[in-house]
């Protein structure tokens, strides 16, 4: 709703260093992200010519941008919905504005620190597996892997920090965020779905490994045999 796009608007260019790009329905949503590449998008989930459940979901499969779902809904049954689809934070209205733009600066000092510990090419590449971050894209011995955009963050990040062992908080920190709606059992469905899609036999990893009661690591070693 314009009202609320200008509401949100005015506080947050009194913002330093923020560009801010709109839309008012998700037709154009998914055009000004596909073009801009933004750090963070505010998405409603009320929109026409394409709901935001679904721009959600479409960009999901696009990138990892950081998405704050906006309803008017307070039932858990659509958050579970819009946490489902990819949505990495979620506000009811009526809100503050302070409140969100608050939100935004948490999130958006939490997608800089994650950058600060990335590796600077955008290219990861180890015994056949190429990670690039840019494009979103992993190939396997040249075949591409079908990764969702959490599935990727998680890879891209284990990958950056080769040998480092994070625990299950560390990485729902880094990858989810503290607005996260769930449990760290998350992060072990999505090992276990990532080692299913990367690992020629996923009972015996050898990217992403199990430092058993401590958490996992990227590591490769040809001869290592480990879980």
């Amino acid at each position: 709703e314009e009202n609320i796009i200008d509401a949100i608007k005015k506080y947050l260019e009194q913002e330093d260093g923020i560009e801010i790009f709109t839309a008012t329905d998700g037709k154009t949503a998914l055009e000004i992200s596909r073009k801009e590449k933004p750090d963070l998008i505010i998405l409603d989930i009320m929109l026409p010519e394409i709901d935001g459940l679904n721009v959600c979901r479409t960009l999901r499969h696009e990138s990892s941008v950081y998405i704050i779902m906006l309803t008017a809904k307070t039932d858990d049954m659509d958050k579970m919905a819009g946490y489902a689809v990819g949505a990495d934070s979620y506000v009811t209205k009526p809100f503050s504005p302070r409140i969100l733009v608050a939100k935004i600066n948490a999130a958006l000092k939490r997608i800089n620190r994650y950058r600060k510990y990335e590796v600077d090419e955008d290219t990861i590449e180890i015994n056949g597996m190429k990670i690039n971050n840019r494009k979103k894209m992993v190939r396997i011995d040249g075949r591409v892997i079908d990764l969702t955009g959490k599935e990727f963050d998680l890879l891209w990040f284990l990958a950056s920090h080769q040998n480092h062992v994070f625990n299950r908080y560390e990485l729902m920190e880094e990858i989810w965020g503290d607005d996260f709606y769930g449990s760290s059992d998350t992060v072990t469905v999505h090992v276990r779905r990532l080692r299913e899609k990367i690992e020629e036999n996923p009972s015996k990893p050898k990217f992403i490994k199990t430092v058993w009661g401590v958490g996992y690591k990227f590591e490769f070693e040809e001869d290592d045999t480990l879980d």
